[in-house]
């Protein structure tokens, strides 16, 4: 009796649970949070988005001494030959805007390029509930998320977003 009870209450929480909806639009902290440009300048996730306006993004979350990101660059670069029309934000976590900017040299890394000064616990890192590197994410032409969460950028999804 005691098992049916417990299979009991364990399908009712089950089915009762609605699962976690992935976000369609940036939170007003993940907007507002700081990156630095290549130059040494600083700009927000928000001016990211508006200076791409119109466009397709698939955003790229990294760091130059993570493994799994540099063994993911050629599927990325494979990516960007077959869709080349799709604009592409790379976000580093390097420890060191010197290590980011050696890492993009090394790695001939093209697109667009920020470093997350705030890091994994800032206000973006907690906005898209970063827990493992590489995170890849597609926004539309509209600034909507499309793909909220892909740990490999060969991921089928990306491709039909794309």
């Amino acid at each position: 009796m005691k098992k049916l009870k417990f299979l009991f209450i364990f399908l009712i929480s089950v089915t009762s649970c609605k699962a976690q909806e992935k976000p369609t639009e940036f939170s007003a902290a993940a907007l507002n949070d700081a990156f630095i440009n290549l130059d040494g300048s600083n700009t927000t996730f928000k001016a990211i988005l508006e200076a791409n306006k119109g466009n397709t993004i698939v955003i790229d979350i990294w760091a130059s001494w993570c493994s799994d990101c540099i063994k993911g660059m050629p599927k990325v670069k494979a990516l960007q030959k077959e869709f080349g029309k799709v604009t592409y934000i790379f976000l580093s976590l390097d420890k060191t805007q010197d290590a980011w900017k050696k890492g993009i040299e090394k790695y001939n890394i093209k697109g667009q390029h920020y470093y997350m000064q705030s890091g994994w616990k800032g206000a973006f890192g907690e906005f898209v509930q970063l827990d493992w590197i590489p995170r890849y994410m597609v926004v539309d032409n509209h600034g909507k998320i499309k793909l909220f969460k892909a740990i490999e950028a060969d991921d089928k999804q990306i491709r039909q977003i794309l």
